[in-house]
């Protein structure tokens, strides 16, 4: 038995977890794959057969599939749990556009621990940015390092896209399209060239903003967080104790117009 729950969507992604409960030695019937996609497991193993031949899957090995690729399984161990990452025709070519696709990789200790990440980013929301940055660096880690060398001019334009909010920052994806660089290669450029990740960066200028909002008056945090791009109020407010370490309330009380309460030496009280 095979169930599949969709973790997070985009229109150039999307994440599930798969359980599947089978227990058979043989191997199964073809099943054609139908969309490019990488394969990491998280419990258990089971063995396949697919363009790079035959493997044994479990968590040391990530598998890619291609469109039409004829796969068999056998789970002679009974059953796993994995994460399918299903990429847009787009995305893979961004993605692979200097390099093969690998049919399969080895899944290193730190790799492990950027797939855990992942899982943890999908389920805190913003498919846009944190999620996808997240999965570009995953995919291209599993897959080997992007040709070329760091150039500073596309993480300008870059900046300058955030800081400007050009409709194509909206996501990391159409950034790098805008761009024209691949999203796992201008995710590391930046990160090495500005020293934070993209996303943190793109956070660090929304926080800015929410700050001035605050010091103008804005008294209704969902409309702030929908005004701003975050997914939800609860997203807005992870996002400021992840940067400062207050709540919005903390905050609107240091910002608003009365000003922050005073103690008896006439400087600003700490926030509760």
């Amino acid at each position: 038995m095979r169930t599949v729950t969709t973790l997070a969507r985009h229109p150039d992604f999307r994440i599930a977890a798969v359980r599947c409960r089978d227990d058979h030695a043989g191997w199964s019937a073809p099943e054609p794959s139908r969309v490019h996609g990488v394969v990491l497991t998280r419990r258990g193993g089971f063995r396949r057969r697919g363009r790079g031949g035959e493997e044994f899957v479990d968590r040391t090995v990530a598998y890619l599939t291609v469109p039409d690729e004829e796969q068999r399984f056998a789970h002679p161990a009974g059953g796993d749990d994995c994460t399918s990452l299903h990429l847009s025709a787009r995305l893979w070519r961004d993605l692979f556009a200097d390099r093969p696709a690998p049919a399969v990789r080895h899944v290193d200790a730190r790799l492990d621990l950027a797939h855990r990440l992942l899982l943890r980013s999908a389920a805190a929301g913003d498919p846009d940015y944190a999620v996808a940055e997240r999965l570009v660096r995953l995919v291209g880690a599993a897959t080997g390092p992007t040709g070329g060398g760091r150039d500073g001019r596309v993480v300008e334009r870059a900046r300058a896209a955030l800081h400007d909010e050009d409709p194509a920052a909206a996501g990391l994806i159409p950034l790098a399209r805008a761009l024209a660089v691949s999203p796992y290669r201008l995710s590391r450029e930046f990160q090495a060239l500005v020293g934070v990740p993209l996303t943190r960066y793109r956070n660090r200028l929304r926080v800015g903003r929410v700050l001035d909002r605050l010091e103008e008056g804005a008294t209704s945090l969902a409309g702030l967080a929908a005004e701003l791009g975050f997914t939800d109020q609860a997203h807005l407010t992870r996002t400021l104790r992840a940067h400062l370490d207050h709540t919005p309330a903390q905050l609107r009380r240091l910002l608003g117009k009365e000003g922050p309460p005073v103690n008896a030496s006439g400087r600003a009280a700490a926030p509760a």
